[in-house]
């Protein structure tokens, strides 16, 4: 799934991103890490993986969306 990086806060290394509804999203540390990333920017395309649905829906990994 792809999203949109909104908040990230490089002490916490967690944030949030918008899905392409608009939907924001929060991500924690464990998923930051999991994808390998070093920095995010507001406004950066991330490819997330997810566990869950609804209000249930959590983000498991973070990554930069490649092609």
């Amino acid at each position: 799934m792809q999203a949109t990086a909104y908040t990230y806060d490089p002490e916490t290394r967690s944030g949030q991103v918008l899905l392409d509804d608009g939907t924001p999203v929060p991500f924690d540390a464990a998923a930051f890490d999991a994808g390998g990333l070093r920095l995010l920017r507001p406004g950066q395309r991330v490819r997330i993986e997810t566990d869950g649905r609804g209000d249930g829906l959590r983000i498991t990994l973070v990554t930069l969306q490649t092609f």
